[in-house]
């Protein structure tokens, strides 16, 4: 477990036990073969380290699980990641790609109320959802305004797509998921197109462009978009980390893809190192201040401040842990390449996170305090994010803002909108076609129905036995036209099915090509719980709306549960709901633990209740270990 802790003031107030702490218990969740993180402050890397194997000793073995320790063990080696191992970064390339253009920007050599035409002529070709619809412009494709559907998983497997073959997607036509400028919708094809927005404005390369002009003058020296730009390691091999994803058998390589037009959304590498004097630099641009010196940062103060303003408002972050406990709420706003949060007690922090095959990493930083943090791992979409928040709230635990500050940042503004277009009839047909090889698997139906990615991600042989063995699970599926119909863009689409041992939640996105195919289909068995698991959450339901709710006496618990802490939370839930039923289970394992609908007068709550499978329970119930209520969506 080695720990590199470089020399520099002490940040306040960051504990380097703590932080390993934190480190170590998200280990223990298996999520990648490996990982490296720093803090910053001030600008300097104070304290890093990392965790398992950079690669795999036999690509391909499927080895499954990696300790802690260095050297070679179980189909694994090399050293401990650390803060000079390259990863690939993913969309964090994105704050890159911006922080290009704003330079082009600043030397006169484009505006970004331009039209996206002047510099991708191909654009031309695409055709508005809305005659009414503005022109597409820099702007809107760097706040991510430009009404193209979520490209996430499709964007990621355009990686190393020739220039040639983006022109040509381009003069085909696109698909909308809302006319432009009328509300955000992440999209990787919108930075892809600033790419060569960029290559066509200073008249050399994208990436030159980016090493020339950003890279080289901060001197990170270890980022690049070619996996070269890796030192040497331990015995003389590349410090590299090997991207992975989890197979039938455990951890898989998976191949790097070439650098190619949709590199500008997220095909940089780089190392905990060159990112935290990214994050020291962005961090470093507040407060506003006199005496910028030439030379400080390749992007003046006053541009890199604009990248980190609240452009335009998202959908709060609430974050519940129970109804007994307030929520964590903050605001949320994009800016140009960068998520700006607003949090009530310590204000403004910004940050942005990256998912790809192989790869998923985070950074984050407080302005005020000038403290960050970095986050990078070796397997397909790994929530860096879920380490580096925690990491971030541990080292701002205590900290206010001095007196009669507002921070940095003003709040940023909420901003809905709704859509128009035909892309909703596309997923609508799209949902059918997905319920028919949920109910029967056509082989060629999925060939014409899923984007090429769908393959790359996880092979159609492997879908359909998981499709075939689910259905053995839960017996035969049929949609559920009473559960809900989730959307959060007319290009997706969340619904549920039922059979007779459970239920299937099932989710797709559709891509924005012309026409648009599925790009990801996520599937969620919900098995039905064991019967004395359901006799358990009822009798606790029944309890519910009572003037004095109590523990059922009848209702066995087990520790860490007492009957004082469990007859608080059933007070709390009561004084949300008034009198309840249970309703459909939402998630379960099948056994232990399960989540259910509770359907209030006042108000519905989601209980997770979790029995112990080694207690001798009485026959009517289970041994309860547990209960948590929240606020249903």
């Amino acid at each position: 477990m080695p720990t590199v802790t470089t020399t520099g003031p002490e940040p306040d107030p960051p504990d380097p036990d703590r932080i390993e702490q934190l480190v170590d218990r998200h280990r223990t969740l298996g999520l990648e073969p490996g990982l490296a993180y720093g803090i910053v402050h001030d600008g300097r890397l104070v304290h890093a380290g990392g965790r398992g194997y950079r690669r795999q000793a036999t690509p391909g073995t499927g080895v499954s699980g990696a300790s802690g320790a260095s050297g070679t063990s179980g189909g694994w080696e090399g050293d401990v990641p650390g803060p000079g191992t390259v990863f690939r970064i993913a969309s964090m390339t994105k704050s890159f790609t911006a922080a290009t253009v704003l330079l082009l920007r600043d030397e006169g050599l484009l505006r970004l109320d331009d039209e996206v035409t002047r510099y991708v002529p191909e654009v031309a070709s695409v055709r508005p959802p809305t005659d009414d619809a503005p022109a597409l412009t820099l702007r809107s494709l760097l706040t991510m305004t430009a009404g193209f559907p979520t490209d996430d998983p499709w964007g990621d497997r355009q990686q190393d797509l020739p220039d040639g073959d983006f022109a040509r997607l381009l003069v085909s036509g696109l698909s909308f998921a809302w006319t432009p400028g009328v509300a955000f919708e992440y999209s990787n094809l919108g930075y892809a197109l600033l790419g060569r927005v960029i290559t066509a404005a200073a008249g050399e390369p994208y990436a030159d462009v980016v090493r020339r002009r950003l890279l080289e003058p901060l001197g990170m020296t270890s980022t690049g978009f070619t996996e070269a730009v890796a030192p040497e390691g331990p015995g003389g091999r590349p410090d590299l980390a090997t991207g992975h994803r989890w197979g039938p058998y455990g951890w898989e390589v998976e191949p790097l893809a070439a650098y190619g037009a949709f590199a500008p959304m997220g095909g940089l590498f780089s190392t905990v190192t060159d990112l935290a004097r990214w994050v020291g630099g962005l961090s470093g641009a507040f407060p506003p201040r006199d005496g910028e010196a030439p030379g400080e940062h390749p992007l003046r103060r006053a541009s890199r401040r604009e990248m980190q303003l609240p452009h335009l408002g998202l959908a709060p972050l609430v974050a519940w842990t129970s109804v007994s406990a307030p929520p964590t709420v903050r605001g949320a706003a994009y800016g140009f390449g960068l998520v700006v949060e607003r949090d009530p007690t310590v204000g403004t922090l910004v940050c942005h996170s990256g998912g790809y095959p192989g790869f998923g990493s985070h950074m984050r930083w407080h302005p005020a305090s000038g403290l960050g943090v970095v986050v990078l791992g070796n397997a397909t979409y790994t929530p860096a994010v879920r380490l580096g928040a925690s990491i971030m709230d541990a080292l701002l635990t205590g900290w206010r803002p001095p007196p009669g500050s507002t921070g940095p940042l003003a709040a940023p503004a909420a901003c809905l909108a709704t859509s128009s277009g035909s892309t909703a009839d596309a997923t609508a047909v799209a949902r059918r076609q997905v319920e028919q090889l949920i109910v029967r698997w056509d082989d060629v139906l999925a060939h014409r129905l899923f984007s090429a990615n769908v393959d790359l991600d996880e092979p159609l042989t492997r879908r359909r036995a998981k499709v075939e063995a689910l259905r053995t699970t839960l017996g035969p599926l049929a949609p559920d036209d009473d559960a809900p119909v989730m959307s959060a863009s007319p290009a997706h689409v969340s619904w549920w099915m039922r059979g007779p041992r459970g239920r299937l939640r099932v989710e797709i996105r559709l891509s924005p090509e012309l026409p648009p195919r599925v790009q990801s289909l996520l599937l969620v068995p919900v098995p039905d719980p064991e019967g004395a698991h359901r006799r358990a959450a009822a009798q606790v339901i029944a309890r519910l709306g009572h003037d004095d709710p109590r523990w059922p006496a009848d209702l066995p618990l087990r520790l860490p549960l007492d009957e004082v802490e469990a007859t608080r939370r059933l007070r709390a839930a009561s004084a949300w709901t008034g009198t309840a039923s249970l309703g459909d289970v939402v998630a379960s394992d099948g056994e232990r633990e399960a989540t259910y609908r509770v359907r209030g007068v006042r108000a519905d709550l989601l209980l997770t209740l979790t029995t112990d499978p080694r207690a001798e329970a009485p026959a009517q119930a289970a041994a309860v270990e547990d209960i948590v209520f929240v606020p249903a969506p």
